[in-house]
């Protein structure tokens, strides 16, 4: 405990604790949605399409990567909720080819234009997370705090129309609403938080963040509403967790995040097993 208060005193901890806690939630509110859909994967398909825009920015040798990343990776979610029954590459195949190729081009233009002695390392915490928190500065914060509050916004003043078009298109449809619209805004913020959580949990975990809370809280809770805090909750509880872990015991941050996760998804299934809530 004394070492987690001394490390807390140091301004890169508590930045990483905000951009977490920040990513934590955004990731949870949107996850429920996601895996109600049957959206999961595309968390996953992005998460490597962001991995190819980050080698571009890389070969490119900007400080500042966003601009590359956030563009690239919004347009790919465009492209994939786009076209709908008439598109030529259907629904999971056309993230699995994209997620692949973009993976594959990413890590052949790091080979090609290798920008350090330690491409391995690079790679590696790129893809599971950095290996020390101190990579996030104050400018990580403000852009984190930034575009949580936006996707926050967005949530709460479309609540009702993601609702509907999570539970059924037809009658959504039918009702008025523009489905395509709104699973068009799913997919972008989605791409938005797969962009700002690569710094903490890399580029291949990225997905757990999304589907671990949802369906943890889907074993206790019932009512899209409580599942939905539920989520928050989780996810914010492991992100803080993790990193109080990672800190005391050396372990790479992304990692010890997902872990925490996995085994808080464990509890709450047998919760939901011997003690179903009605919420």
């Amino acid at each position: 405990m004394s070492t987690l208060i001394e490390y807390l005193s140091y301004p890169f901890v508590r930045n990483a604790l905000i951009v977490a806690v920040l990513i934590a939630f955004c990731s949870s509110l949107l996850g429920v949605t996601l895996v109600l859909k049957r959206m999961s994967y595309i968390g996953d398909g992005l998460s490597h399409v962001a991995f190819g825009a980050l080698a571009i920015a890389s070969v490119l040798k900007l400080t500042n990567n966003m601009p590359i990343i956030l563009p690239v990776t919004v347009i790919c979610a465009i492209l994939l909720l786009s076209g709908g029954k008439n598109r030529l590459i259907k629904g999971d195949a056309a993230i699995a080819m994209l997620s692949v190729g973009a993976l594959a081009f990413g890590y052949l233009l790091l080979n090609i234009f290798s920008t350090s002695s330690n491409l391995a390392g690079d790679v590696c915490s790129t893809l599971f997370g950095s290996q020390s928190i101190l990579t996030l500065n104050s400018s990580d914060v403000y852009i984190s705090l930034a575009l949580s509050v936006i996707v926050l916004i967005v949530f709460i003043c479309f609540y009702n129309k993601i609702f509907a078009v999570t539970f059924d298109e037809t009658f959504a449809k039918a009702s008025g609403v523009n489905v395509g619209f709104y699973n068009l805004l799913i997919a972008v913020i989605i791409a938005v938080i797969i962009v700002l959580a690569m710094n903490l949990v890399g580029s291949l975990l990225i997905s757990a963040l999304v589907i671990f809370p949802a369906m943890a809280s889907m074993r206790v809770f019932k009512s899209f509403k409580a599942v939905t805090v539920s989520s928050c909750i989780f996810s914010v509880f492991c992100a803080l967790t993790g990193i109080a872990i990672s800190i005391i015991a050396g372990t790479p941050v992304g990692a010890t995040i997902v872990a925490c996760d996995a085994v808080l998804f464990l509890v709450f299934c047998e919760i939901g097993a011997f003690s179903p809530v009605k919420a």
